[in-house]
């Protein structure tokens, strides 16, 4: 299947701009900060096995997107680590952070500001086409990276994940159709089950649409959805409901909570908690 353009945009310019950062954070210097970054926290285990509720929720923090636009708009005040801290407060097991600035003004220093804050694992959000980058993820302070099947062959697939478990780090694979789907399932063959979760995204990156069944479809495929992550367009509690109804257990939420004044509370609503007490 082709490449969407806006996808092959978004890879091009991550190219470049890894070129350029190679040339500016030498290998020495790059080792030396992830020498220095400290033990990862368990990602996969945070959504598995530790998780209290039915559901485990992936907080995301997003700003803008090809798809949406300015989500919380460049004069608003946004402080991730506030964020985050709601985000913990009201119930997710782990938070995802976009780190890429031109497409979703997001910024690789995010990530320390919400680890200093709050204490669950943090999932660096990107497009990875280099395992530079990996390396970069680990320096940062990521416990677990994103990698797009859409964006990388098959050797790329093994290589970025083989060299995320040499650094004692997660994977959420995402995919977005069933080609890509065994494509990442034969690269997991090839990890530990506890390194990986499989992200299925409802939306059409062709159309920019979503649809919430596309990931119930998709991961009936599979034997075991106890690691499968349902991705994009879920909005409300029915959202939650019907994804666990059909054996999906973990989602990734972002820019619903982020269009809301407290992404905190707009969590705990998803999570149907809002009455309750924070955790």
């Amino acid at each position: 299947m082709p490449t969407p353009p806006v996808l092959a945009e978004i890879i091009e310019h991550k190219r470049r701009e890894v070129e350029r950062a190679r040339q500016e954070l030498s290998v020495q210097e790059l080792s030396d900060r992830i020498a220095s970054a400290g033990p990862t926290r368990d990602f996969v285990r945070a959504l598995t096995v530790d998780r209290r509720d039915p559901v485990a929720v992936i907080a995301e923090i997003k700003r803008k997107s090809p798809s949406a636009g300015w989500i919380r708009a460049e004069d608003e005040r946004f402080d991730p680590s506030v964020i985050a801290a709601a985000y913990a407060s009201w119930g997710a097991s782990a938070i995802s952070c976009l780190t890429d600035d031109k497409y979703f003004g997001g910024s690789g220093s995010y990530i320390k500001r919400i680890r200093d804050t709050v204490d669950l694992p943090v999932l660096r959000k990107d497009f990875l086409v280099d395992s530079w980058q990996v390396d970069e993820s680990r320096a940062l302070g990521a416990d677990a990276i994103l990698l797009i099947a859409e964006c990388l062959s098959d050797v790329q697939l093994a290589d970025l994940g083989g060299r995320a478990v040499e650094l004692d780090m997660h994977i959420l694979f995402e995919v977005h159709d069933q080609e890509n789907l065994d494509r990442i399932v034969a690269a997991g063959d090839r990890l530990p089950d506890d390194r990986f979760l499989i992200g299925i995204n409802n939306r059409d990156l062709t159309r920019m649409t979503t649809d919430l069944d596309h990931a119930i479809r998709l991961s009936a495929r599979l034997g075991d959805r106890s690691r499968v992550v349902a991705e994009s367009g879920i909005s409300t509690n029915a959202d939650i409901a019907r994804l666990v109804g059909h054996g999906l257990s973990i989602v990734l939420v972002g820019e619903h909570l982020m269009r809301e004044p407290d992404p905190g509370l707009a969590l705990a609503r998803l999570l149907g908690r809002a009455d309750k007490d924070r955790t």
